[in-house]
């Protein structure tokens, strides 16, 4: 097993962003730059890449961003290492200030391209346009991030990077289509306002919560990341883009234990879901795959 990245791996990417809305209808979208690196030595002494240019295609709002992403390039399974991701504009300018949204700086979605893992971080802002995390990858392969945030008095961007841990990688168990999973203490249950999903209408994504112990509702679900849960959607693809990368609002008002958002696939496919919800301080994940037709 290789434990090393070989050289200096550059990959540039042009991707179509999808940004997150409470509404489907009020989706913008973009084209955003992102370059990922990897360093032969330490952070200090990076090699930059090229950068691709973005543009409008039919009419689409146009990028403001690009992203660099940095790693040690001794990267192993189950190990912490620090991530460095630095945020320009289209001339390769930092960008200094950032807004919050859902009460963070950026969120950084981090899946593997089989989509078993899942992972999702709040860098810390250094200033300059870089963020650092601290990340772990349990088992070689592909993996792929989704940096989201706002700079300041713009509207949201979300920039994709990709690394590769090395070594054997292990067959992606079969597609589990169950509605209904228990995580730990906390039982799950999905259910759609359409029998059939189909790409680009409307369907409300409902998750009933009850406590494993006796099926009851829960009552002790709390706030999180300011809303009453967090869901993030992405389509099974040989190489992930932002354009299957979905970022979903929770609707208000829904009956206690339930979790709601309204969303839109813009393509048939299988969709795995993550919702993220707050169980008395704790942060429960609950994954599901969807087929839309």
């Amino acid at each position: 097993m290789n434990r090393f990245l070989n050289a200096i791996a550059i990959t540039t990417t042009l991707v179509l962003v999808q940004a997150c809305s409470s509404l489907p209808k009020a989706e913008e979208k973009a084209m955003s730059v992102s370059t990922h690196q990897h360093e032969e030595r330490s952070m200090s002494e990076s090699h930059h890449g090229e950068h691709s240019t973005s543009s409008t295609v039919h009419g689409e709002k146009k990028a403001l961003t690009q992203a660099k992403l940095k790693v040690s390039s001794n990267i192993t399974p189950n190990k912490n290492i620090s991530l460095l991701i630095d945020v320009q504009d289209l001339e390769g300018k930092a960008i200094a200030k950032f807004d919050n949204f859902q009460e963070k700086l950026m969120h950084l979605i981090i899946v593997s391209d089989d989509l078993q893992f899942f992972s999702h971080l709040h860098p810390t802002y250094k200033d300059n346009g870089q963020f650092q995390v601290e990340a772990s990858f349990p088992k070689a392969g592909g993996y792929t991030f989704f940096s989201d945030y706002k700079p300041a008095g713009q509207s949201e961007q979300i920039s994709v990077l990709k690394t590769q841990v090395p070594g054997i990688t292990i067959a992606a168990p079969e597609i589990d289509i169950k509605r209904s999973k228990t995580f730990n203490d906390t039982q799950v249950n999905l259910a759609l306002s359409e029998p059939t999903v189909k790409a680009g209408k409307e369907v409300t994504l409902m998750f009933k919560l009850q406590d494993a112990s006796n099926n009851q509702p829960l009552t002790d679900l709390q706030p999180y990341l300011g809303e009453k849960g967090h869901l993030v959607i992405l389509r099974q693809s040989s190489s992930l883009t932002a354009a299957d990368y979905i970022h979903a609002h929770a609707l208000n008002n829904t009956p206690t234990g339930q979790v709601h958002f309204m969303t839109s696939f813009p393509q048939a496919g299988k969709y795995k879901l993550w919702g993220q919800f707050n169980r008395n301080g704790k942060i429960i994940t609950a994954d599901f795959w969807i087929n839309v037709v």
